[in-house]
């Protein structure tokens, strides 16, 4: 398949960005993140502590996020970064790493996977925590706190 024109990757790589960029409201409603950068671009590695920042500040405190590092395929001789400095960003910020090629379909799947996994582990910790603190009401088993109120009843026996 050949490659399309350059104004054609320019448009999409505007659009990624501008995607990507958003403003405070795209990262409110976000149960997880992919953080992805270009294993054969430094800079755009050298920019996932940036977006880590964007997320801290205007994200959910418990989003989940995977750093990706994308063209995983691509030749050692033109690699930018190596997957050990990867692991290691990774490791710093206690989330999972994974390295993926789009073009091959190496551990496309895996992330994704793995980013629901979290995810509805996560609701589900959380919906069992806010279970156990609820307060339920007209149980069978409230057993001495039914007998007082009817002991205390005003008008009756």
């Amino acid at each position: 398949m050949a490659a399309p024109p350059a104004r054609a990757r320019a448009d999409h790589d505007y659009l990624i960005k501008l995607l990507l960029i958003g403003d405070s409201a795209y990262y409110r409603g976000a149960m997880g993140i992919l953080l992805v950068y270009d294993v054969t671009d430094e800079s755009s590695f050298n920019n996932i502590r940036n977006w880590i920042r964007n997320i801290e500040q205007h994200a959910s405190d418990n989003v989940n996020k995977i750093l990706v590092g994308n063209k995983a395929d691509m030749d050692e001789s033109k690699r930018a970064v190596p997957t050990s400095k990867g692991q290691a960003l990774a490791d710093e910020y206690g989330i999972k790493f994974f390295e993926t090629s789009a073009k091959t379909n190496l551990n496309v799947e895996e992330v994704f996977f793995s980013i629901a996994r979290d995810i509805k582990q996560r609701l589900a910790n959380t919906d069992s925590k806010t279970e156990a603190q609820t307060i339920k009401i007209n149980q069978a088993d409230q057993g001495g706190a039914t007998q007082a109120a009817q002991k205390s009843a005003c008008c009756g026996s």
